[in-house]
């Protein structure tokens, strides 16, 4: 069955929280283009028809499916997932992660956090980003580099809060 309104304002939600995350981190223009991509066919009939409210609906698609459409969709034309960022290694002639730049970094820590707000709602905290982080695979597919620059601010963020996160991102420059 169809969600199409459920699905709507999750997006919405979460895109909005995005946006907000992205002027604390200075990255505004960021926010305004973040996940464009999740209101067109290939993502949001799927998003709608595997909706779940407390998770991301590609997760369901891929235990249907196998693989989800969606993801494979998303992932290709947003920058701040950092399966975006593989490439072929001429040396050794294998896909491997590249670092990234530090803008899609700083939007990528703000889909986390909104992400985790989004779909945790009141049992929130701001222990979720790291544990979320910590317990999945991410850290160990994408470049050392990103990992660590990801992880210092989602630490931050348990330690000392989200302005003192925000505070730091903004401080941080571009390689």
């Amino acid at each position: 069955m169809l969600h199409l309104w459920k699905h709507f304002k999750t997006v919405a939600k979460h895109r909005h929280l995005v946006f907000v995350h992205c002027v604390k981190a200075g990255i505004p223009w960021r926010g305004m283009l973040h996940d464009l991509s999740k209101f067109s066919p290939t993502e949001f009939i799927e998003g709608a028809r595997f909706y779940l409210g407390d998770r991301s609906p590609t997760e369901r698609e891929r235990e249907v499916y196998g693989y989800s459409k969606a993801w494979m969709h998303h992932k290709g034309r947003n920058r701040h997932h950092f399966e975006y960022w593989t490439d072929y290694n001429i040396v050794s002639k294998k896909l491997e992660p590249v670092k990234m730049p530090i803008v899609f970094v700083k939007e990528m820590f703000c889909d986390r956090v909104a992400a985790g707000k989004v779909y945790q709602g009141k049992n929130y905290t701001n222990d979720n980003p790291i544990n979320y982080f910590l317990r999945g695979r991410a850290r160990l597919t994408m470049h050392p580099e990103t990992a660590e620059l990801l992880e210092k601010w989602l630490r931050l963020i348990q330690t000392d809060g989200e302005e003192a996160a925000f505070c730091e991102i903004r401080k941080t420059k571009d390689y």
